[in-house]
């Protein structure tokens, strides 16, 4: 008796610490959870003393703790103080890895893209990819930081990785052959740039990095000096990065005091602009953007500003739609909570973030492309496949390379720049005024029909 009466106390002290630490300002809630919250300790009681293996209390509480942050999204997260303390310490910028950048979709830990000259990359791992073991062990549960630490390790150490393939005629995932990789440093370039023809200049950005402002800078000035009177900007399976880099990048062909993105969460404190400084580089340069299924978070606030801004044509296919703010917050036992406290959206207040769980809101969130080019990923991870013999080596000449595969995207976006981008522009801007125009009447109308229904009603009632 004296152990049942231990358990429930530990249970409902708990609780107590979980609703005080974390949500302070939800004291006014807990009456009406009461009945939830008396039913949880009577369950955390009941495992505890009947169980068929013996169980621990704090154990309980954390697994309980950590269901009711996923079940908010992908992204939020209770972290474990040694999972903690690992977060704040970690500011490596080179490890030994795969090469995979990775989300967490669905509740499977999903390739983003691979990274270009990466063992991932020439192993032919497929954005989409799902992972399901790393060295035998299940990760299909596991968090998403979690499993990236199984996946790193030393350079020149050997991990097994076990993954599946959705297959596009049945749309079922089908588990592949094991990858056996040895890890590598990964220190990937992040600009690929080049002249498409002798006016059209061409750069491919991997991601937004520390770095990733100042090599496009350095990618636009030797383009100008070649002759570039036009610019394909290709964020295909961009995985995104620092937002500072997103907002950067924007400003370099934005005018003056222009909205970039803005976040929005439930307190007013969440809501915050990013707008550019001053007049841009390159503010007149003809712009195409391309995007395609693998563009997320600072891909998406770029392409998504620049088309906001009748800056750029976009081409490509859907983004991936990935843009939320998480919060990291200290709890008093060493442990902490990443919370999603805001989402991004777009100058006109397009949200970028999209719910993956629920269906009925499968039409919202992403990018979507002012020209929609549809291709394979299959195809188009061919196409930059072929930058794994692009990459610079220190002390070498850069090799001479001919692209052979088929780009139609690629191939659109140049016969956008030359018949003249501000053409898809202005039927852009026609198309919205229509569309105001018929939302206004619209409204005008039921406006009308209110006031013309009021005085009837009034008769009636007398």
């Amino acid at each position: 008796m004296k152990r049942k009466k231990s358990t429930k106390i530990a249970a409902w002290a708990a609780v107590i610490f979980f609703i005080g630490t974390l949500f302070p300002y939800a004291y006014s809630a807990v009456d009406g959870g009461l009945k939830q919250l008396r039913t949880f300790v009577n369950v955390v009681e009941y495992v505890k003393e009947n169980y068929v293996e013996p169980t621990d209390t704090d154990t309980l509480i954390t697994g309980a703790i950590r269901g009711v942050v996923g079940e908010l999204d992908d992204f939020s997260q209770y972290l474990e103080p040694k999972d903690y303390q690992t977060l704040k310490n970690d500011t490596r910028g080179d490890f030994g890895g795969l090469g995979i950048r990775l989300s967490k979709v669905d509740g499977f830990i999903t390739v983003m893209s691979p990274m270009p000259n990466t063992p991932a990359f020439k192993a032919g791992v497929m954005p989409g990819d799902r992972i399901l073991f790393v060295d035998d062990r299940d990760v299909t549960s596991m968090d998403l930081d979690e499993a990236v630490e199984l996946m790193r390790g030393p350079v020149g150490t050997k991990v097994k990785i076990t993954m599946s393939r959705k297959n596009e005629k049945s749309g079922e995932y089908e588990t592949l052959p094991d990858y056996n990789f040895k890890r590598q440093k990964i220190v990937p370039d992040v600009v690929y740039y080049r002249m498409l023809d002798k006016d059209t200049g061409y750069i491919y950005l991997v991601d937004f990095s520390g770095h990733s402002t100042e090599e496009m800078e350095k990618a636009l000035a030797a383009l100008s000096q070649q002759g570039m009177k036009s610019l394909v900007l290709d964020l295909r399976f961009n995985p995104g990065g620092l937002l500072t880099g997103a907002v950067e990048v924007a400003e370099l062909f934005m005018g003056e005091r222009q909205l970039i993105v803005y976040t929005q969460g439930r307190k007013p404190e969440f809501y915050q602009e990013f707008r550019t400084g001053s007049r841009a580089d390159y503010p007149d340069l003809p712009l195409v953007v391309l995007i395609n299924q693998g563009s997320a978070s600072a891909s998406e606030i770029v392409s998504g500003a620049l088309q906001d801004n009748d800056r750029a044509v976009i081409v490509g296919q859907r983004s991936f739609g990935k843009a939320s703010v998480q919060q990291v917050l200290p709890l008093n036992d060493g442990a902490g909570l990443r919370l999603t406290v805001a989402k991004y959206y777009t100058p006109k207040g397009r949200l970028i973030q999209r719910d993956y769980r629920d269906k009925s809101k499968a039409e919202e969130g992403g990018i979507f492309p002012d020209v929609e080019v549809k291709m394979k990923p299959e195809d188009e991870v061919k196409i930059f496949m072929q930058y794994n013999d692009m990459v610079y080596t220190p002390g070498k000449e850069m090799p001479k390379f001919e692209f052979k595969e088929k780009d139609p995207v690629l191939d659109k976006a140049v016969e956008i720049l030359k018949e003249g981008p501000e053409k898809i522009i202005a039927q852009k801007a026609q198309m919205a005024k229509a569309e105001q125009e018929k939302a206004e009447q619209q409204a005008g109308a039921q406006a009308q029909n209110a006031a013309q229904s009021a005085p009837a009603a009034a008769s009636n009632k007398k």
